[in-house]
């Protein structure tokens, strides 16, 4: 098991009010995301996964992801399974999405 956290800060707040989202599902062999507003201008991102070795990848996922998001005000935490890099990224994006989206 592999932990690794990534930072982001000096980012604008997602919009929304939603207080948080779950997408995917840590059983069926990729991951589960779990995203939760905080305060703040930062994205914080936690990530356990069972494949050690990929935190380059990882870490350019998640870049990727504030670029096209700008997730401010988030804690991410990612329980991985195998995922790849793309399911990882509509993952990430769905659950921004969902935050945004009208309670």
């Amino acid at each position: 098991m592999e932990t690794i956290d990534i930072c982001h800060s000096g980012l604008k707040p997602l919009p929304g009010r939603k207080p948080w989202a779950l997408v995917g599902v840590v059983a069926s062999g990729n991951l589960e995301v779990l995203l939760e507003r905080e305060e703040g201008d930062r994205c914080y991102v936690h990530i356990e996964t069972s494949v050690p070795g990929f935190a380059t990848v990882w870490r350019a996922v998640v870049e990727d992801f504030v670029t096209r998001a700008a997730p401010g005000g988030l804690r991410i935490l990612i329980n991985d399974c195998g995922a790849r890099p793309d399911t990882v990224s509509l993952r990430l994006l769905q659950g921004a999405r969902l935050m945004e989206d009208a309670p």
